[in-house]
C-alpha cells in the first residue's frame, strides 16, 4: 500500500516578524479606515514571523507581473533540488525510482511545468510522468497526495515525487487596500517541502483513503483577481467560518474505515489561521494539542499554502516516529471551498538501502520546531 514518507521542508534567509509587519502596516496605511481592523485580525493571526524569498525592501517594490514571474522561477530553481534530495533520501529511494512527479503552487507561473525542467535537469528518467497543479491553493498540498495515492493503487509498484513550491511574498500588491488584502499581507509567508509516496515499502503514513469535497456555492470566497500586475488574492469575510461546512466530511471518510474522526492518534491539518484549528477543536471534538503540528507551522512560518500539511507532517516525524499502526488524518482546505482529506496508519520503515542528503539550504526544517483564511 502507498505510504507517505517524511517531507523534506525549506525556507529561505530573509524574514520580517510580527512586530515588523504591523509597524510597516501602520506606516503605510495609516490613512485607511480599515487599518485598526486590519492590525487588529493580524495580530490574532498567531504568525510570529515568517521567511522570504527577497529582502523586505525589495518585496515591498513591484517591478511588474512579467519581472515577478521571472523572479518566480529562477528562486524555484535554485532552490528545489536541494529539497528534494532530501525527500528522496528520507524515502530511500533514487530519481530512476520516481515515475510521477506532482508539482503545486498558486504563486507563479511556467509553461512548460516546473515538472518538464526537474525531469530535465534533475536526472529523473524521461518516462516520469507530470502532474502540475495550479489552482487549488491552499489545498493543493491535500490534493498531491491524494493524487499520489491515485497513482500508487493504479500502479502498486510506482514511486511519486511530491513538490510544493509557494512564494506568497510576489502576490504582495502594494495597491490593494481591502481588510482582506491587508490581512493576507501579514499571514503568508514563503516555503518549499517535499515528499515521496512509495507505493511499496517506506516508513510514514500509509494511506488508507482519501476524499475531495466542495462547499456548494463558494467558488468566490477565496479567489484571484489576475491583473496586469499579476494574481491580486481575494478573501470573503464568511471563510472563517467554513469548518462548520467541512468538519463532516472528514467525519464522513473516517466513518468510511470506521474509525471515530473524534478519537484519531494524529491530525495534521492545514493552518490558515488559528480560528480554522479551533473551529476544528470543538467541531470534532479534539483536544487542542493534537493540532499542536499545525499551529507551530503557522507560528514560525505563517500560512504556507500548499506547503503547511507538508510541514506539519515533517515537525511530527521531528517530534517522534509514531506508534506502529497509530490513525491519522491529512487535510488541506482551500478555494472552492475544497477540502483534501487523506486517512493513514503510520508504519516503521525497514533498513535504509543508503543515506540521505543533508545538504543545508537556508532554515530548514530540522533547525525550527483570530480569523483568518484556509
Amino acid at each position: 500500500m502507498a505510504t507517505l514518507c517524511r517531507p523534506a521542508i525549506a525556507v529561505p534567509e530573509y524574514t520580517i516578524s510580527k512586530e515588523e509587519t504591523l509597524q510597516l502596516a501602520a506606516e503605510l496605511h495609516a490613512r485607511n479606515p480599515d487599518l485598526p481592523l486590519a492590525l487588529r485580525l493580524i495580530d490574532n493571526t498567531g504568525v510570529q514571523k515568517r521567511h522570504l524569498i527577497q529582502p523586505l525592501d525589495v518585496t515591498l517594490c513591484h517591478p511588474g507581473f512579467e519581472e515577478r514571474n521571472k523572479v518566480y522561477l529562477r528562486e524555484a530553481r535554485a532552490r528545489i533540488p536541494e529539497v528534494v534530495q532530501r525527500a528522496l533520501g528520507y524515502a530511500d529511494v533514487v530519481e530512476n525510482d520516481i515515475d510521477l512527479i506532482i508539482y503545486v503552487s498558486c504563486t507563479g507561473f511556467a509553461m512548460p511545468s516546473m515538472t518538464a525542467w526537474m525531469i530535465n535537469e534533475l536526472n529523473f528518467k524521461s518516462s516520469t510522468r507530470q502532474l502540475p497543479i495550479a489552482q487549488l491553493g491552499c489545498a493543493a498540498g491535500g490534493a498531491a497526495i491524494n493524487r499520489a495515492h491515485d497513482f500508487c493503487t493504479a500502479y502498486p509498484a510506482a514511486n511519486v515525487l511530491i513538490v510544493a513550491c509557494e512564494f506568497c511574498s510576489l502576490c504582495y500588491q502594494p495597491d490593494d487596500l481591502d481588510v482582506g488584502s491587508l490581512l493576507s499581507n501579514g499571514l503568508f509567508g514563503d516555503a518549499i517541502g517535499a515528499a515521496v509516496v512509495r507505493g511499496e515499502g517506506g516508513g510514514g503514513v500509509r494511506l488508507e483513503r482519501n476524499a475531495s469535497w466542495l462547499v456548494p456555492d463558494t467558488q468566490n470566497w477565496i479567489s484571484y483577481a489576475v491583473k496586469d500586475t499579476g494574481f491580486h488574492f481575494r478573501l470573503d469575510k464568511r471563510v472563517p467560518h467554513t469548518m462548520s461546512m467541512l468538519a463532516p466530511s472528514l467525519a464522513a471518510l473516517a466513518g468510511e474505515l470506521q474509525w471515530n474522526v473524534s478519537a484519531l492518534d494524529f491530525y495534521i491539518i492545514h493552518a490558515g489561521g488559528p480560528r480554522i484549528l479551533d473551529d476544528l477543536s470543538e467541531l470534532l471534538g479534539v483536544d487542542g494539542s493534537y493540532f499542536r503540528h499545525s499551529r507551530a507551522t503557522l507560528t514560525e512560518y505563517g500560512n504556507i499554502a500548499s506547503v503547511v500539511v507538508l510541514d506539519a507532517l515533517a515537525r511530527k516525524f521531528d517530534e517522534s516516529p509514531g506508534a506502529e499502526l497509530d490513525r491519522g488524518i491529512i487535510a488541506g482546505f482551500g478555494p472552492g471551498i475544497t477540502a483534501e482529506i487523506s486517512m493513514g496508519t503510520w508504519v516503521t520503515a525497514g533498513p535504509p538501502r543508503k543515506s540521505g542528503n543533508e545538504k543545508s539550504f537556508g532554515r530548514v526544517d530540522q533547525d525550527l520546531i483570530g480569523e483568518v483564511v484556509p
